[in-house]
């Protein structure tokens, strides 16, 4: 079978029509994940939609009605953080936590969802003794 070049262009074109579409889509559902540090040392940061993560400054939590205000901090960097509407009830000063909106023009980091980053530790199991009968 003979292939035209007329018909491979034009799947060619196709192809990368529906490429850079998906492309395009799935750039505005990505949200990355950045640090106080990251955050205030990138200049474009304001541009995009973040997740950003730290500890919740201890002392640093107010509450104004439905606004929330606290500062995240990560690597001697500290990001203050405004978010309306009520945080987990797992959310603690002291905590870590992940916020998802962007940093303002104001520097104030504008949330619209918190999450509260549970400190689980995760360790490797210990060997079994000789003596226990699951060690055989």
């Amino acid at each position: 079978m003979i292939r035209r070049p007329g018909r491979l262009a034009l799947v060619a074109v196709l192809l990368a029509a529906g490429g850079l579409l998906v492309t395009s889509a799935l750039r505005d559902t990505l949200t990355y994940y950045r640090t106080p540090s990251e955050v205030l040392t990138d200049p474009d940061a304001g541009r995009d939609r973040v997740r950003l993560g730290g500890e919740v400054v201890p002392g640093s939590l107010r509450r104004d009605g439905e606004l929330v205000v606290f500062r995240l901090a990560d690597a001697g960097h500290q990001v203050t953080v405004r978010q309306r509407g009520v945080p987990p009830e797992t959310f603690r000063e002291g905590e870590d936590a992940v916020v998802e909106g962007r940093l303002g023009v104001d520097g104030v980091f504008d949330a619209d969802q918190v999450v509260v980053r549970h400190g689980n530790e995760y360790r490797p199991s210990s060997p079994a003794h000789p003596e226990s009968p699951d060690a055989r």
